[in-house]
This record gives structure tokens, sequence and C-alpha cells, in this order.
């Protein structure tokens, strides 16, 4: 959702802040778990009512998760295991927020639903949690598994930045139910949105692929039209031309003509 133009200048500013800690010798690794720390504090905030430091603490962790690339990239140390371990954490620091969000639902009742008799807040809550954990794995599932075959998989309206924000919001503005519906909607609509995307690059590859393949076998049955019509022009003229021989034959020697055919004549007597 947010522009190419504004996350480069979200990484210059994150650039500036982590160079210090660069030369102090701190890991991306390091990072990392710091950012796993920070998730599991911001959870416990939230399970305990503090909402609105909650949300300050899910801002700060998530400007923290863009850390650790950074910092990779400074030193120069970006490594294949880092970037899974990276992601890999991302995934259990936003279930852990979410599970914040669940350990405070269970705590507070609320009221009953007028329309659902055998419901009340808690429950619609707890719903809720359970949709958008679902639907925030989902969307970074699709897209590292279009990865791993080889597909760009970008597209969305709710990447991971996104997701933080909203929640965010939700918690400083005391609106977290709403937020929770935004995000359980948002994010299976971003991993439908990607199913589609990969299903689009797929078939664009496969229809690349069968064109050359049908555009050689027309020119191939092209040729062999070809090469049969060449062959019955020139049988055509072989039998003109036999035609001519004997039409020529016949004018210029009748006498021998005529002796073939006495002689013929006698042998079949």
């Amino acid at each position: 959702m947010f522009s190419s133009r504004i996350q480069q200048r979200a990484r210059q500013l994150v650039m500036y802040v982590i160079q210090p800690l660069a030369h102090a010798g701190v890991t991306p690794n390091m990072l990392t778990g710091i950012g796993l720390l920070l998730s599991i504090i911001t959870a416990i905030v939230i399970a305990q009512g503090f909402l609105m430091i909650g949300g300050w603490l899910v801002l700060f962790a998530g400007i923290f998760d863009m850390f650790d690339g950074a910092m990779a990239r400074i030193r120069n140390s970006a490594t294949t295991f880092g970037a899974f371990l990276d992601s890999t954490i991302d995934r259990y620091s936003e279930s852990i927020i979410l599970l914040g969000f669940l350990a405070y639902a269970l705590q507070n009742p609320g009221m009953r639903d007028m329309f659902w008799p055998f419901a009340n807040e808690q429950s619609w809550l707890i719903t809720l949690i359970f949709v958008s954990a679902v639907g925030s794995l989902m969307v970074s599932y699709t897209k590292a598994r279009a990865e791993g075959l080889g597909i760009e998989c970008k597209v969305g309206l709710l990447a991971r930045p996104e997701r933080v924000i909203l929640l965010a919001l939700g918690l400083l503005t005391n609106t977290g139910i709403w937020a929770l519906v935004l995000l359980a909607v948002l994010s299976n609509v971003t991993a439908v949105e990607r199913m589609l995307a990969v299903r689009r690059s797929v078939s664009r590859a496969s229809q690349a692929e069968t064109a050359p393949s049908s555009l050689s076998q027309s020119h191939g049955s092209n040729d062999t039209g070809t090469y049969k019509q060449r062959n019955l022009t020139n049988q055509a003229t072989l039998n003109e031309g036999a035609e001519e021989i004997v039409h020529f034959e016949r004018r210029s020697s009748p006498s021998r003509l005529s002796s073939i055919d006495e002689g013929i004549s006698k042998i079949d007597s």
C-alpha cells in the first residue's frame, strides 16, 4: 500500500539511526532477537489492558523490525540464514502480539450481543483475532511460497508495515476492535490477491512457452504443403515433357514407329 518512495525514505532514516550501533559491534541477529523480545513485552502490556502504551510499543517494535536488515546492509553481512531467521521471527512476533490481544479479550467478556443472544463482545473479539492471525500468516506464506517457485509476489493492500500501523492506530485511538475488523478482512483479501497474481503469472508463463511450439508446428505444416505442391508441379511438368517427346517421335520418324508396331504385333501373334 505504501509507495516505494515512502519505503525508501523510511529505510534511509533507519540507516542513520543504526550506524552508531553498527560501529558498536551489534550484529543483525542480535537486533532480530531484541525485536522478538519487544514483541513479547508488547503482548504482555496489551494483555494487562494498557492499550495506549501497547499501541506505542507496537509501532516501535514495527520500526525496530527494519533495523536488522539495515544493519546487515551496513555491515555487508547479509546471509541466506539471516534472511530466513528474520522472516521466521517476524511471524512469531506478529503472532505473539495477537496473542496479547487474545489474552486481553479473555479477561474482558463485554456486553452480550442483542442480535446474537449466544454471543458477546468477547466471542466476537476472539473470532476477529483468529481470522486476523490466519490472514496475516497467509499474506506472508503466499509471498514466501511464490518466491520459492521463482515468482515475484509483492501485490496486495496489507503487507506487514500496513498491518503494524493499523494495529498501532487502533490501540492509540481506542478503536482496537475496528482495527481488528479491518485486519481480518483486508489481510485475507491480500492473500487472495496474491494467489490470483501468482495464477496470472503462471498463466502468462505457460502461454509464452506454448507460443513458439505452436508457431514451429504451423511452419512445419506449411513447409509440408509446399513440398507436396512442388512435387505435383514437377510431376505434371515431366508428364507434359514425355507427351511432347512422343508427339515429336511420331512426327519425325513414322516409319520407325510403324516397324516397332509391326514387331510388337508379330510378338503378340
